[in-house]
């Protein structure tokens, strides 16, 4: 019989604390703020970003973007954190579609183009899964991407993601409906 881990936070929780900081890997993951307006518009003006989004964000929708983060994570239903290295916006991860209650969560992230190459999505991805685990108490965390997203897939499994399947036409991305891989990591792997 598998053993049991802690159960995730009872519903609450997450109202009733404030969005942590998190530390780790040489980073820090910190609850968005009106300053990061321009990171977050460059962010989604990236084409690389772009293409796995059907979006782009103005200033003003930043700021809008950015201001419904408290919200959600009053709500129990997401999480967003700027990925800050040396003092700079340097990308996002976040926890999507939260479940306390399961003990699940989905996992988004992207990275600008300054920082990429030094392996800061990894990085931020395992930071963000410890925290899941053991401050969250979460038992599964997924992860998905575009079947087409070879650079996405690499941070999955070096952070230990396993590929659990394909999903058919899942997500609209801007240049149609992509096939998604999904991958999961379980608190007990």
């Amino acid at each position: 019989m598998p053993l049991l881990t802690t159960p995730a936070l009872p519903p609450g929780s997450l109202s009733a604390a404030t969005q942590p900081v998190i530390d780790g890997e040489g980073l820090r993951l910190r609850p968005w703020r009106e300053g990061d307006a321009d990171a977050v518009v460059a962010g989604f003006a990236d084409p690389a970003v772009r293409r796995w989004h059907c979006r782009s964000l103005s200033p003003a929708e930043a700021l809008v973007w950015i201001a419904q983060w408290p919200a959600r994570w009053r709500a129990e239903t997401d999480a967003g954190w700027a990925i800050v290295e040396g003092g700079q916006v340097v990308g996002q991860t976040g926890l999507r579609h939260i479940s306390l209650d399961e003990g699940l969560a989905h996992i988004s992230y992207w990275v600008l183009p300054a920082a990429r190459g030094r392996r800061t999505a990894p990085r931020a991805l395992v930071a963000l899964t410890r925290w899941s685990f053991t401050e969250l108490g979460l038992h599964r965390l997924e992860l998905s991407h575009s079947t087409q997203n070879a650079a996405s897939c690499q941070v999955a499994q070096r952070c230990g993601y396993l590929l659990e399947g394909t999903k058919r036409s899942e997500a609209r991305h801007a240049d149609g409906w992509h096939d998604m891989h999904l991958h999961a990591r379980l608190s007990t792997d």
